[in-house]
């Protein structure tokens, strides 16, 4: 089971664990589960209001790629945290992106730090 580890300046941090592979735990998900003040709105990945800047701190194994939803993509660029060139080189390399929509990534098997 991974570790994720919420961090904020205006909170404490709090590390929870996930479950890998469920399919159905975003990172928004398992936020509110554990009362982790996320910032969301329409939770469909519409609004962008639940970005996060997401790095591994797994240090046994190699990142894990993580595919961007169309969703994510279409917002990450219109909030100038991705380009189309970025978009096109993390599949390519199959890297995954630091800013994704909480909403929308599925947490997998790797322990990773989540700003917000």
């Amino acid at each position: 089971m991974p570790l994720v580890t919420f961090s904020n300046p205006e909170y404490k941090d709090k590390t929870v664990y996930a479950v890998a592979g469920s399919h159905t735990e975003t990172l928004l998900k398992l936020a509110k589960e554990h009362k982790i003040p996320v910032h969301h709105d329409c939770q469909d990945g519409e609004c962008g209001n639940c970005i996060v800047r997401v790095s591994s701190v797994d240090s046994k194994q190699q990142r894990m790629g993580y595919h961007l939803t169309d969703k994510e993509q279409t917002v990450l660029r219109h909030l100038g945290k991705l380009t189309k060139e970025d978009i096109e080189r993390l599949a390519l390399d199959d890297m995954p992106s630091e800013w994704r929509l909480a909403c929308q990534m599925i947490v997998r098997d790797e322990d990773i730090l989540v700003e917000y």
